[in-house]
């Protein structure tokens, strides 16, 4: 079993940025995806990122493309989401979410994701 914490969530001014942090228990951090998903109030959860086992392949929404970074340290147990340029359409709650299954492909689809974390909400002020 594989348990998430996040962290780092908050209330930033439109241009600002936040760091969120994503700590991972249980199985061997470094076999597995992890992606950042996201709800704002009323829609639907999208993907925002994921990041391969070693961390050498990153696929991103369109909409953070260019704003956004996954990184993680394995040595840490952590995935991070580097969040810059932020907009107040970036208004939701994060998750963070592994997909243990045993191949490294990364998908954009929730539905992989086995384990999710509980979320951290990141405000972002006009």
């Amino acid at each position: 079993q594989v348990k998430l914490v996040e962290s780092g969530g908050g209330l930033v001014q439109a241009g600002g940025s936040l760091r969120l942090s994503c700590a991972a228990s249980g199985r061997t951090f470094g076999s597995y995806v992890m992606g950042w998903f996201r709800q704002a109030p009323g829609k639907e959860r999208e993907f925002v990122a994921a990041i391969s086992w070693s961390g050498g392949n990153a696929y991103y929404a369109d909409s953070v493309k260019g704003r956004f970074t996954i990184s993680r340290d394995n040595a840490k147990n952590t995935v991070y989401l580097q969040m810059n340029s932020l907009k107040p359409e970036d208004t939701a709650v994060y998750y963070c979410a592994a997909d243990l299954r045993p191949i490294p492909t990364i998908t954009v689809a929730a539905g992989h994701y086995d384990t999710w974390g509980q979320g951290t909400q990141v405000t972002v002020s006009s």
